[in-house]
This record gives structure tokens, sequence and C-alpha cells, in this order.
């Protein structure tokens, strides 16, 4: 802090020494002691500064190549459940061929049964009318004839019946089949969407990884020539130094004192805030807290969160997340947005606390859930971001938050 505010008390007079420290031949008793001396102090921050910048610079490109590897991991294990999951669709989709299959031969049966009786019905007609099985029966000219038509009849009234029941069986087992496939087309839906998903949040953080490198390349360079410029400056400065060292006047230490105390009461006056994680009942607040390690330093994966491997190189998805912080405060809840939604007890918004789970509809109805943690903020795993902060007061997260609020 320091440091920056030097830069900017001294920048007005670096500016106005100009092209002359570029002159290698610099005129000691043409320049005034205090600006001399201002701007050494200047150009020593500014130096200083650049570095830190470099240093910093560095970092956080280690942090990028870090990240970069979790993303290139995650990738790779998607890569390899999407193959997995196209497997499987194929695999049912044959066995969706099958029951079509099997649909028709059961309705082809259907229809010969159906043909049979009619067959038959038409066999008791005479000329145009219905007859009866009764009528049948006393229609008989003698007593044999009787009896044998009392024989047919109850054949034919038996195997009338097996038929209908026949029927009867085939739609039941027909009604069946079709809300089977009814069933794994829905499940072959959801699954096509979470892929679709899955593929485009993979495709975005890798665009946005390749970009991060590409302008973190470029500050590095800015700030390595930004440092060498300063340097030579600083150098010309240094040639004329011995000469009024013994001009340098107390005031210039007097201010620097006065910088350093406004800056030490700056940094007093911000160490009194608070998390308002802090406030979370009971023992919350460690499910809240227990995700602050990743901000940064993770990266959202689909079905992440759920093994130590995943937990030990930060790859989350927003439920995974969740389930895994509550278990370090000592909770076991569910890992899926559709079980947590319906755990817990449901509270209102005018009755938020931190520590309750908010939910939110992205790609699908309750498609995220986060943790809130005050403030109008709620930490979870986003896709763009991995394990982060966000606000639900203002932008996207506003939009999509759908009021659901669950308390465990």
């Amino acid at each position: 802090m320091l440091k920056k505010k030097l830069v900017v008390l001294n920048t007005t007079i670096l500016l106005g020494l100009g092209t002359s420290l570029a002159i290698p031949g610099i005129n000691a008793h043409a320049i005034q002691p205090t600006s001399i001396t201002q701007q050494q102090a200047s150009l020593k921050s500014q130096i200083s500064d650049a570095q830190i910048k470099i240093v910093e610079t560095q970092e956080e490109l280690k942090k990028l190549e870090a990240q970069i590897k979790r993303v290139d991991k995650a990738i790779e294990e998607n890569k390899s459940l999407i193959e997995e999951t196209k497997a499987k669709m194929k695999a049912t989709e044959k066995e969706i061929d099958s029951l079509e299959k099997k649909i028709k031969e059961l309705e082809d049966r259907i229809e010969k049964r159906n043909d049979v009786l009619k067959e038959r019905a038409r066999s008791f007609q005479e000329n145009g009318g219905s007859v009866d099985y009764i009528e049948v029966l006393f229609g008989a000219a003698s007593f044999k004839e009787f009896v044998d038509r009392v024989g047919a009849v109850a054949t034919i009234m038996e195997a009338d019946q097996d038929l209908i029941a026949s029927n009867e069986k085939d739609k039941e087992d027909l009604e069946t089949k079709q809300n089977e496939i009814k069933d794994k087309y829905d499940e072959l839906n959801n699954t096509k969407l979470d892929l679709e998903e899955m593929q485009k949040q993979n495709e975005d953080q890798q665009k946005k990884n390749e970009q991060s490198k590409k302008d973190l390349k470029a500050k590095e360079a800015e700030n390595k020539e930004r440092k060498a410029e300063l340097e030579q400056k600083y150098g010309s400065l240094q040639s004329v130094e011995p000469q009024i060292k013994k001009m340098i006047q107390q005031k210039e230490e007097d201010n620097l004192n006065q910088l350093v105390a406004s800056t030490v009461g700056t940094n007093d006056s911000g160490s009194a805030s608070k998390t308002s994680s802090e406030k979370a009942s009971g023992g919350k607040s460690k499910a809240i807290t227990a995700g602050y390690k990743y901000i940064g330093n993770s990266t959202y994966k689909f079905g992440g969160g759920r093994t130590a491997s995943d937990v030990a190189n930060g790859l989350f998805d927003c439920s995974g997340f969740v389930s895994w912080a509550y278990s370090q405060a000592g909770y076991s809840i569910p890992a899926s947005t559709d079980a947590l939604k319906n755990s817990g007890t449901r509270v209102s918004t005018s009755d938020m606390q931190p520590g309750d789970l908010v939910f939110f509809n992205t790609y699908k109805t309750d498609g995220h859930v986060g943790i809130y943690i005050g403030g109008g903020k709620f930490i979870g795993s986003q896709s763009s971001t991995g394990v982060a902060i966000a606000s639900m007061n203002s932008g996207y997260w506003k939009s999509v938050f759908n009021g659901r609020v669950v308390r465990f």
C-alpha cells in the first residue's frame, strides 16, 4: 500500500523530469535537491511496484496453469462420461427398437384374435340378424343334436373367453411397454440436456483460460519492459546522486512519515470488518467457510465433489459442493439439486439466514444451488468460476433466483 501511494504522489514529479533522464550528462547544479530526491523515491517505488507486479503476474500464471490442468482433467473425465453416456444411449435405443417390435407383435396378435372373434360372431348370424347361444341350443331337431350343440356352444364360449382374456393381458403388456419407452425417452432427453450444458461449460472455460493466459503473458511482458525503462532512468539519476546527497532536506522525511501514518491508519480502519458468515446459526458457519479455500482455486466439474480425488483437486458441481461443505460442519445432506430442494424445511426469502440453501433456474428449474452467506450473497460452485461468492441482488443471479430457500 505504501509503495502504491508513493507512486501516486511522485508521478507528476517524474513526468516533469521528461527526456532529461535519457541524457547521460545531467547537470546536478541545475536540478533542485528536493526534486531529485522525489524523483529517486518515485522511481524506486515504481521499480519495486513493477517487480511486485511481475511476481504477482507470475504467481497468477502458476495458479492459472494449475487451473488449466484441473480444467483439462475435468474435461478428460467429462469426455469419458460423455462416451459412457452415449454408449448407454445407443444401448437404450436398441432396447426401444426391440420394444417397438414387440409392441407391433402384440398389436398383430390382438388384431388376429379380434378377427377370430368377429368370424365366430358372424357364424351365429342368420339372415343378417344375430342369434344368441340359447336360440342355437333350442333350435336342435333332436336330443342328440341338442347335446352336440351344447358341447359346441360350451367349447366356443370357452374359446371366446380365452381370446378375450388374452387380448386384455396383451393390452396391459402393451401399455406397460409403451410406458417403458416413454420413461426411457424422457431419461435420454434429460441426459442429453445435461451433456449439452456440460459441453458448453467446458468450452467456455477453455476459451476463458486461453484468453486469461494470453492476457497474463502480455501483462508480464509489459511489466518487465516498464521495469527496464524505470531502471534506466534511475541509473541516470544515480550518476548525480553523490553530488546532491548532502542537500536532502528533512522535509522529505517528514512527508514520508506522514504518508506512512496515513497508510497505517487506513489499514487499521479496514481491519474491523467481519464477514456475514459469522452470523450463521449453529455450526453452519463451518459449512460456509469450508469452501473459502477453494475460491480462485477450483474448477466446475459435472458430477464433481463426490470423491476424495475430486475434493483434493477442487473439482465440484453445485450440489456436490453444497453437500461437501455441509459435511464439514457435521451435516449429512443429499448431493443433487432435486433431492436438496425436497429435503430440509422451506422458508420464505424474508426469513433467509446465512447457511440456508438458495436455488436458481438456470438451464432447468432448480438447476443450480448455493449456500447463502448474508448480505445478498451466496457461495457455490459456478460453471464459469468454480467455487466463488456471487451477488443475488444484481445481474445474472438476481434474474434466475427463483425464491426457493431451504434450511437444514
